[in-house]
């Protein structure tokens, strides 16, 4: 778990963890020959991600026009497209040098959809005539995977609950209440029933990951609190937040029409198995460690301790600047 640790650490703090969000393209047939674009990108301040869409080469603009709301840029364009856009591709300008990804809907006019997933490695993809099994299910899984094992906050947090309780039991008890909690407000958030402010919670979510690293150490020195004797409790209340934060990602991007329970299950479903993986990595890399020191002939004991207040800590630590970070940033 130390070097679990470490490498979160070594992640830039000053970006918030859910700070690198995807991107939205939606193109929609409104017509013989004609599509209407909508293009959602990340936006900070005045500025947005220098990426732009290209569409087929036969495609020619009629109109456009771009907002920018909240921590997004919205442009909305008209094209003529002769020949209809089946067979054209589309690419994303710029995308190859960023760190976000762009999810793509082509909406045909019989109804059916097409969804693709873009990365800096494969910007570009062909407008397909006809539907594939599978695809809402496949991108939003993959979105949801990639953002939690991006979200180093998130991850910190799992860790310190970790270190915090022991026994598989308990282990999953708690991990349980975290799921069922962060994804009753990734619903909610998602599907407009709530509405709160990205910027606070983000700066809660990582004063949260203080108090259960504060819990560590205090556990480990013989006086625990209120988070280690009922760390389910903890975890549901704490795993609240957390899914406002999971939101942020299909608040940028929006869900299907038509697939929202489809597109929310399988985001969650991502979400879960990236959680899992950071876990299964986790306990190996600490059976790993506590191996070697074994072999160093370091005490069981002195070897736990030792670690948990060290990782408690660091964690802490990385917390804290994050937790002033993020209130400087809103207040600013």
């Amino acid at each position: 778990m130390l070097l679990v640790a470490a490498a979160l650490a070594a992640t830039p703090a000053p970006a918030p963890a859910h700070e690198v969000r995807p991107a939205y393209l939606e193109i929609r047939e409104a017509g013989a020959d004609r599509v209407d674009v909508l293009w959602k990108v990340p936006a900070r301040g005045d500025y947005s991600l220098a990426i732009d869409v290209r569409l087929p080469p036969q495609c020619e603009t009629t109109a456009s026009r771009a907002v920018l709301t909240g921590a997004t840029r919205v442009e909305r364009r008209q094209a003529l497209c002769p020949g209809g856009v089946v067979g054209g591709q589309v690419a994303i300008a710029g995308l190859a040098g960023t760190r976000t990804d762009v999810l793509a809907r082509y909406l045909r006019a019989d109804g059916s959809v097409q969804v693709a997933r873009l990365t800096p490695t494969e910007p570009a993809f062909t407008l397909a005539g006809v539907p594939r099994a599978g695809e809402v299910a496949r991108a939003y899984s993959w979105l949801g995977f990639e953002h939690i094992l991006r979200g180093a906050d998130h991850l910190l947090f799992v860790l310190a609950l970790l270190l915090l309780v022991s026994g598989w039991r308990r282990v999953i008890g708690t991990v349980t209440a975290f799921t069922v909690a962060h994804s009753l407000t990734l619903a909610a958030a998602s599907l407009g029933v709530l509405h709160v402010p990205a910027a606070p919670v983000e700066a809660v979510i990582a004063l949260s990951v203080m108090f259960v690293a504060a819990e560590v150490v205090a556990v480990t020195r013989g006086r625990p609190g209120l988070i280690a004797r009922a760390p389910w409790a903890a975890a549901f209340a704490f795993g609240l937040l957390h899914g406002l934060g999971f939101a942020g990602a299909l608040t940028t991007i929006g869900l299907p029409a038509g697939d929202v329970p489809v597109a929310l299950l399988f985001f969650n479903v991502g979400v879960e198995l990236g959680q899992l993986l950071f876990i299964a990595a986790a306990v190996g890399l600490a059976r790993l460690a506590a191996g070697i020191a074994r072999h160093a002939g370091v005490a069981p004991g002195l070897r736990a301790d030792g670690a948990r207040v060290l990782l408690g800590y660091g964690i802490g630590s990385v917390a804290a600047f994050w937790v002033i970070d993020r209130v400087a940033g809103f207040w600013a």
